[in-house]
């Protein structure tokens, strides 16, 4: 993917970019699903430039995580879309910002609106790869049923005002 065109970028990549002083810097931190199981830990943070936030967790699955999901997804992104198995090598997903919470004391995040199996069935990516938005409109349904993609909320200037990217941390 070409620099110019690219939506999402790990903080790491942005030297003007850091974690705000009003909030946790949960990389390393583990990631609890809503059934109150392991789904891994965070790895990074991608930002969204035109948004001006971090808008998804970047997690880093654990193992058995891994192990449930050698399987195709349930249903296809979209008609004529082949189903698809996770490579090996694939150990990372998304969660969107805005559907975690933070358990600072225990330095925890909280997946409490998703549970295990939707993450084992979830397409994973290798570390460090750019991420286009074709994943993200592939995995926002599956976190969150009922999305519907539209041009208006899939443009730049949208697509991140939705709930799923309002941070409550």
């Amino acid at each position: 993917m070409k620099d110019k065109n690219k939506n999402l970028y790990y903080l790491h990549e942005l030297a003007d970019y850091k974690v705000a002083d009003e909030y946790a810097d949960v990389r390393d931190w583990e990631v609890i699903d809503a059934d109150k199981r392991t789904i891994g830990k965070v790895d990074g943070l991608l930002v969204n430039k035109a948004a001006e936030s971090v808008v998804y967790l970047d997690v880093e699955v654990d193992a058995s995580l891994i192990e449930a999901g050698h399987q195709t997804y349930a249903t296809p992104a979209n008609e004529g879309v082949h189903e698809f198995l996770n490579a090996d090598g694939d150990s990372h997903l998304i969660i969107p910002i805005g559907m975690v919470t933070l358990d600072e004391e225990n330095k925890k995040v909280h997946s409490n609106q998703i549970d295990y199996t939707t993450f084992a069935n979830t397409k994973r990516f290798k570390k460090g790869v750019d991420l286009e938005r074709s994943y993200e409109l592939m995995v926002l349904p599956h976190y969150s049923p009922g999305y519907k993609f539209d041009e208006e909320t899939g443009s730049d200037n949208q697509f991140y005002n939705r709930k799923e990217f309002n941070p409550r941390i």
